[in-house]
């Protein structure tokens, strides 16, 4: 295959949103929850101490612009009072009471900001990526983009195309669904247009708000792990065709797998009240499996090695620890230790979907490699589906 990528650039979201916030607002708003004495042992068991968002956490719980009565409005509320025998008093005080009740948020006003957020987080991170690789914006050939939580028409390909900005004969190809596997997606897809033109330049920026999915009206088990596990992120890398003095890593080859019939387990929906995540506890298992069938992969591609293969770093984005734990219980015992050090380092500031995965391997750049260290890239995402990238250090 040979594609050759730069540093990447991970840009975290500024505003530190601690867990202790998070529990704080949640017994505060959902005090009589069957679940509410359960929190503090739940929110230890993802690991997860702090997280940076686009948007601080006032803005994600603040009450929308109208109020109980946005929808059927006061003059049909009041007519239809009138209309069921209340005197005038009773329906002025019923009308004040409903229009006491601050109404949540619409999706416009949750999503306008994160949308705008998501623009200029990844305005940053493409300019920083390309200054990573040594070029500019006319040099770009290609552009890969991915915002999953943030539906937006036109998208992120064409607002950073006009803010950049990008030649207008560049080819752009936006991923929005692509959600947690956007990162070893985006990577597999610029390797095959690399690989058809060695001379194309490929810059891919993903942008998540995943904040946008913190609702604080939901008051079940799910949305409070939801509420707790995920972080907004930008990341950005240019990959290449030809090896640059700038190049960190060869990617030499791509896996996908998807198993049918699991679309149910993990999704977004959109709402009244914005983007909401909802997962089932099936999840795992299903992620599971792709795990395996990444080893069975693994296993094929090198059994004919003079010498045993195996990787000296996993860049892993599985979605959770439990997956992480599995990964570890599985792999063969030949493998070295620490494998997924650097994944779970970066779980510990949260699930940053789609990016999570060129996080992971900014960690590991930073951390120092030694040429020829043999790396895999895994992702899992809604679907449910999964890629990994196999590829060395340079």
């Amino acid at each position: 295959m040979g594609a050759y990528l730069s540093p990447p650039v991970v840009i975290h979201g500024e505003h530190d949103v601690t867990t202790g916030r998070i529990l704080e607002e949640v017994r505060g708003r959902h005090a009589q929850a069957p679940w509410v004495s359960r929190i503090d042992g739940i929110a230890e068991s993802t690991g997860i101490v702090s997280r940076g968002w686009m948007l601080p956490l006032e803005t994600a719980v603040a009450p929308g612009s109208g109020s109980g009565l946005r929808t059927p409005g006061a003059g049909q509320a009041r007519a239809a009072l009138l209309r069921g025998g209340f005197t005038d008093d009773e329906v002025n005080r019923v009308i004040a009471e409903l229009e006491a009740i601050p109404a949540p948020q619409t999706v416009q006003e949750r999503t306008a900001p994160a949308w705008a957020a998501v623009q200029a987080y990844g305005e940053r991170a493409a300019r920083g990526a390309l200054d990573s690789a040594g070029l500019t914006a006319a040099d770009i050939d290609c552009l890969i983009t991915s915002h999953s939580t943030t539906p937006a028409l036109p998208g992120l390909d064409l607002s950073l195309l006009n803010r950049l900005p990008l030649r207008n004969d560049v080819l752009l190809l936006p991923a929005t669904q692509w959600a947690c596997i956007a990162g070893t997606r985006s990577l597999a897809l610029a390797a095959d247009l690399v690989a058809a033109d060695p001379d194309r330049a490929v810059l891919v920026v993903i942008s998540e708000a995943l904040s946008t999915t913190y609702q604080p009206g939901d008051d079940t088990l799910e949305s409070l792990i939801v509420r707790l596990l995920f972080a907004d992120t930008a990341v950005a890398v240019v990959v290449t065709g030809r090896p640059r003095t700038e190049s960190v890593l060869r990617l030499d080859a791509v896996w996908h797998h998807t198993l049918p019939g699991t679309t149910d387990l993990h999704r977004l929906e959109t709402r009244a009240d914005g983007t909401h995540f909802v997962m089932d506890r099936r999840g795992p298992r299903a992620v599971q499996e792709t795990v395996t069938a990444m080893w069975e992969w693994l296993r094929l591609r090198h059994q004919d090695d003079r010498h045993p293969w195996h990787p000296d770093l996993l860049l892993a984005h599985p979605g959770g620890t439990r997956v992480l734990e599995y990964m570890e219980q599985t792999m063969p015992d030949e493998w070295p230790a620490g494998l997924l050090d650097y994944s779970r380092d970066s779980y510990t500031t949260g699930n940053r979907g789609g990016a999570a995965v060129l996080d992971i391997l900014r960690r590991a750049y930073d951390a120092g490699q030694k040429s020829g260290s043999r790396t895999v890239l895994y992702a899992a995402a809604p679907g449910l589906t999964a890629t990994a990238v196999e590829g060395e250090w340079l």
